[in-house]
C-alpha cells in the first residue's frame, strides 16, 4: 500500500538523515575497477604510489555505485521514487580506501511541486558518502521525483 510509502511531503528543506552501513574490501574494490575502470591506481598498489591519488584507491564511480545501493537501502525501495531527471554535480573529494565503512547523509536542500505534473514534486538532495564515520569521501547533488500524498 502507497500510504506506507515515503512521498514527497515527507522530505522536508534542511532534514538530514544519515543511514547504511558498507563496508569497503580490497577485494571488491579490485574487482570494479577489473570490471568498470581499469586504471592503472584503480589496480596496482605500485602505479598508484606515483600519482595524485598517493596509493590505491576506489574508482569514483565505484563510490557512486555504493551510495545509490545505500540510498536504495535507506530509503528509495521505501518510497514513492519516480527516477530522477539527472544529477546536478558529483564531487570525489578524497581517495577512497579499501578497509573503510560507508554510510550516507542525506541532507534536503529544496522542494517543489511539478508545475506540469502536479500529482509528483521534486526534492533536490546533497548525498554525503562518509568513510568511517569522519571523512565525507564523494558528493552528490541531485533531484528526485516522488509521488505527492496529497495531489490535486
Amino acid at each position: 500500500m502507497t500510504d506506507d510509502l515515503l512521498h514527497f511531503e515527507d522530505f522536508p528543506v534542511g532534514e538530514v538523515v544519515t543511514y547504511g552501513s558498507y563496508k569497503l574490501t580490497r577485494e571488491a574494490m579490485l574487482a570494479f575497477a577489473r570490471e568498470y575502470d581499469p586504471q592503472p591506481f584503480h589496480l596496482d598498489e605500485e602505479a598508484a604510489r606515483d600519482t595524485l591519488l598517493n596509493g590505491l584507491a576506489a574508482s569514483g564511480w565505484h563510490a557512486c555505485a555504493i551510495m545509490m545501493r545505500l540510498n536504495c537501502d535507506g530509503f528509495l525501495l521505501n518510497s514513492t521514487s519516480m527516477g530522477a531527471p539527472g544529477i546536478d554535480e558529483v564531487k570525489w573529494l578524497v581517495p577512497l580506501r579499501p578497509d573503510v565503512t560507508l554510510s550516507v547523509r542525506r541532507t534536503a536542500l529544496e522542494a517543489r511541486t511539478s508545475k506540469s505534473r502536479p500529482e509528483l514534486g521534486f526534492v533536490k538532495f546533497l548525498f554525503e558518502l562518509i568513510a568511517d564515520e569522519k571523512a565525507v569521501v564523494t558528493t552528490q547533488v541531485c533531484s528526485i521525483m516522488f509521488a505527492r500524498r496529497q495531489a490535486p
